[in-house]
């Protein structure tokens, strides 16, 4: 009889050409699609290529997306992009997605993901595909050198931690807090670079984007994955994005599948906040609750997406920001803030007084419109490390769209399902 497998060990099985493989053993696999951004790309990859004289193992499994250094506001940018660029068309990449929005949320929208994948990304963000039930995950320069260069790597295969959620999140009460209670039980190094995987009830009812944003968190808790298994709700918001179809397989952990499993009740969770500067700083709002704010901020992949934007305006509709306070948008892309556009929710933003930036990395990554020196910020982002987003003597807390609209609007962290119509 074959041991239950868990969904990480099935997908990492397939990649490695085997029936099934088990926790602990080091397996080479063959990689499905390698991810990789402005920053993280030719700058850093292509010197090493011309080294090695290997070149791409497989151009149709690459895709390059510019996210970190646009718009460009300096000659340091405006440097880097020209090489990506130019190196783009020189080795003609059929897979080029420039200034159109952060790397883990254009990589999906563009059908690039499906089911049962093996796949690496120069980011450690790249938690956020596991979300698809795609084994993806980050990997360094050198490790992204190998993959590109020969289509393969190697993984240890980790034990799995299920998160099972029951019940249904309240109204005001989201995935970011969901990502940030779990940061604040287990740290950040609470996952040893093994694999989560989101279940329960509460799970099946988010929509993609919120499973997104799980997944993207997991690196937030020192996991190599963040699996979600694929359903119906994967399957159609795929079909939207015209990706093809799902690897042949049974994506789903198998009934007694080994894993250390740990149950929470959506239905009693209430708005996170993380103080500075840690995500595992995390605790209920009503411990922050009345700490004034000089600068809200909605952005970056975890926290700027369709979903998050129209949790704000739910927040701000009819208001307008306090005075004195700075409320900056940076949707997660370009389609993202179309669809915004066209449904109103972008509208009602930026009638609450919303200044609309680019979409891209931008302050997350610390670059373009960063946060200035002393300020005190609430803030979609994944992280709110020292210095990250800015001057080094800024304290950032973070929160959920809901929650940092809500701050915004009364000039001071508090429960948002207080202002909540």
């Amino acid at each position: 009889m074959t041991t239950p497998q868990t969904l990480a060990q099935k997908l990492i099985a397939r990649a490695a050409g085997r029936d099934h493989v088990a926790v602990g053993e080091v397996v080479t696999c063959r990689i499905d699609l390698a991810m990789f951004h402005d920053s993280s790309g030719p700058r850093r990859l292509a010197p090493l290529l011309e080294k090695l004289g290997t070149g791409i193992w497989d151009k149709s499994k690459v895709v390059l997306i510019t996210d970190h250094y646009v718009p460009e506001q300096d000659d340091d940018s405006r440097q880097i992009l020209r090489f990506t660029r130019d190196w783009a068309r020189e080795q003609a990449l059929p897979h080029v997605h420039d200034a159109v929005g952060i790397c883990h949320v254009v990589l999906p929208q563009q059908g690039h993901l499906r089911p049962g994948m093996f796949a690496v990304g120069g980011d450690s963000h790249s938690t956020t595909g596991g979300a698809f039930g795609v084994y993806m995950f980050g990997v360094g320069a050198s490790d992204l050198l190998g993959a590109v260069a020969t289509g393969e790597t190697w993984v240890r295969v980790p034990p799995t931690q299920f998160m099972q959620w029951h019940g249904r999140l309240s109204s005001g009460v989201c995935a970011k807090d969901m990502a940030l209670h779990l940061a604040g039980r287990f740290g950040m190094n609470g996952a040893a670079y093994g694999a989560l995987e989101f279940c329960g009830e509460a799970v099946r009812a988010l929509d993609m984007e919120e499973r997104m944003t799980l997944s993207n968190m997991s690196a937030e808790l020192g996991a190599q994955v963040g699996l979600i298994a694929p359903d119906a709700t994967t399957r159609a918001w795929l079909d939207s994005a015209g990706a093809g179809p799902a690897e042949p397989g049974d994506w789903r952990s198998d009934e007694g599948a080994a894993g250390e499993r740990f149950d929470f009740d959506a239905g009693a969770l209430s708005p996170q906040v993380a103080a500075p500067h840690s995500p595992a700083h995390a605790a209920p709002v009503a411990e922050h609750a009345g700490t004034a704010i000089d600068l809200a901020y909605i952005g970056s992949c975890t926290g700027a997406k369709l979903a998050d934007m129209r949790a704000a305006a739910q927040v701000l509709r009819g208001q307008r920001v306090a005075k004195g306070v700075s409320l900056r948008l940076a949707p997660a892309s370009l389609r993202d803030q179309e669809a915004a556009r066209a449904d109103g929710s972008l509208q009602v933003l930026l009638d609450a007084g919303a200044d609309l930036l680019a979409t891209s990395c931008g302050a997350c990554s610390g670059y373009g419109a960063v946060v200035p020196e002393g300020a005190t910020v609430i803030s979609t982002t994944a992280r709110n490390f020292k210095g990250r987003m800015g001057a080094a003597t800024a304290r950032v807390y973070l929160g959920s769209p809901y929650t940092v609209a809500a701050a915004a609007l009364r000039g001071r962290i508090g429960d948002p399902r207080e202002v909540m119509a």
